[in-house]
């Protein structure tokens, strides 16, 4: 009998950035990002200029989510022996501006991400007395297992793997747009090629896009 594959998230999240951008689906963009007290939109940014993060807008997370946000980025995309975690590569920074982005679709996600960060600690007390950043990682994961998936959530965690699945996405987004997320996944933009196969069938396969 043939052992069945096992793959774990990061390369799960790999595989569907991968298909996702042989097939031109949208990804979330790194870039401007919050202060719900802004006023307007104001002007189009610079596009040559590089900004630093908080220069466009205030942006919202204090120091105890700072340190959650990094410890869950970790979660979702750890360190390996091909790249870092995503905390390390500023993806905490991205979402600060994102969630920050005075622009309704990110103010709707700012107090989705900043009651799921109240959601982990009000659990990581519950479980283990700790705030979530000052778990361990088997603790943090076990936390995590029970809302990754929102089709097998329990309905008191419905809310929760909501949240779960926004910051997921973010996070994704975030790494996989850095040079090291691109390369992470062998991605291969802006460079003249004698031809183009398209993703593996594998790949497709398990992102569920065999027969497009």
């Amino acid at each position: 009998m043939t052992e069945p594959l096992r793959v774990d998230r990061r390369t799960t999240i790999k595989w569907m950035l991968a298909a996702s951008a042989a097939m031109g689906l949208p990804l979330p963009a790194a870039g401007t990002a919050p202060s719900p007290g802004a006023k307007g939109y104001g002007t189009d940014p610079n596009l040559v200029r590089i900004y630093k993060p908080g220069e466009l807008w205030p942006l919202t997370f204090t120091p105890d989510q700072r340190r959650a946000a990094a410890v869950l980025c970790d979660v979702i995309i750890p360190a390996d022996d091909v790249s870092p975690g995503a905390s390390s590569l500023g993806v905490v920074d991205f979402l600060d501006e994102w969630i920050s982005a005075p622009y309704p679709a990110q103010q709707a996600d700012r107090k989705l991400v900043l009651e799921g960060f109240d959601w982990l600690d009000a659990e990581a007390q519950r479980r283990f007395a700790a705030t979530f950043a000052a778990l361990g990682p088997t603790q943090q994961v076990a936390i995590c297992d029970d809302i990754c998936h929102a089709a097998t959530a329990q309905p008191e965690h419905a809310v929760a793997a909501k949240f779960f699945a926004l910051y997921r996405d973010l996070t994704a987004g975030g790494f996989y747009t850095t040079p090291v997320g691109m390369k992470d996944i062998q991605y291969v933009g802006n460079v003249p090629l004698p031809r183009f196969d398209g993703p593996p069938a594998e790949v497709l396969r398990r992102a569920g896009l065999a027969d497009t």
